[in-house]
Order: structure tokens, then sequence, then C-alpha cells
């Protein structure tokens, strides 16, 4: 049950990679076409700049659901790396349990009011010619919070399979030496 339920979201999880992977074809397909536009043309948009760190912003913010299924994130590797399979899953479970999930849940919140503001404001850029709905980047903030939360439940079951899995083979192994 726990492994179906670990490939259940290491697809959800991949997906989000290729989502972002899509975005970032599409921010670099609208950069080359706006240094084009500008360099040889002596035009450009505002709008399509401003497009380019929003495509950034949602790539990041989705991105971070992704890196953690990929195990793609910051850890000190002095400690980490001299360990087994079991304690790392260890490590893994208490980290994302007690400071992923928490940080997670106060920046998914605290951002709400943001997007809120934004929306309610019908905030726009400030320059001429520039996107409007802001609040549509903002919900990004929160959204991607509650993503990676989603995808935290991933990481809590893959390494309480790793910590089964290990229970299993010693308990196997002390059986087998009888």
């Amino acid at each position: 049950m726990l492994l179906k339920l670990e490939k259940f979201f290491d697809r959800f999880a991949d997906w989000l990679g290729y989502f972002t992977g899509t975005l970032m074809i599409l921010m670099m397909l609208n950069v080359f076409y706006d240094v084009i536009m500008r360099y040889f043309f002596r035009t450009g948009s505002i709008a399509f700049q401003e497009l380019e760190w929003h495509i950034f912003s949602v790539v990041f913010l989705v991105g971070i659901s992704y890196a953690l299924k990929a195990d793609g994130h910051v850890r000190v590797d002095v400690i980490y790396d001299n360990l087994n399979k079991k304690k790392k899953a260890i490590i893994n479970l208490v980290g994302t349990i007690v400071f992923l999930i928490p940080f997670s849940l106060l920046i998914a919140f605290g951002s709400i009011d943001f997007l809120m503001e934004a929306y309610s404001t019908h905030e726009i850029s400030g320059d001429p010619g520039g996107l409007t709905h802001r609040w549509i980047i903002k919900a990004f903030v929160p959204g991607s919070f509650f993503l990676l939360m989603f995808c935290s439940l991933g990481t809590i079951v893959k390494n309480l399979n790793i910590i089964n899995k290990y229970n299993d083979e010693e308990i196997d192994a002390v059986e087998s030496v009888k």
C-alpha cells in the first residue's frame, strides 16, 4: 500500500517537473524574442520583459516540489553522506516533519494576505504597457508551498518505506542467523 502511495506522489512530482521544464522552454523563447526585438529591431515590450520574471518565478516556486522529490535540495553532506540508508531516511523523515511542513505552512498561510491584497486592489504593473492581474503570479506563492507540503507527504511515505525495508531486512538477517 505504501509503495503504491509512494509511486503516486512520485508521478505527481514528475508531472510538476515536466511542467516546469516546459515553462523553461517558454521562458527561453520569450527571452530570445525579447533580445531579438530589442537589439535587432530597436523595439521591445515591457509585458514580455515582465513575463520573463513571472515565468521564472513560477519555475522556481513550482520546481521546489520537484527538487524535493529528486533529492536536489541543500543539506549538510559532510555528515549525511557517511550515514547508511536507514539513518538517512530517519533524518529526512524528521527534517520533513519538524522543519519542512511547518515552514511551508507558515509561508503558505502567511502569503495569502499578500495575494488577497493584490487581488482586491487590482494590482497591475507600475510600468506603462506592463502586465495586469498581478495577483495571478502572487497566487503561486501560497500555491507552491501547498504543493510543497503535498509533495512532502510523498517524502514521508518514501522514507517510511526505506525504514520499513531495512527493518524487514534486519529481522530476516537475525532469523537467518538462528
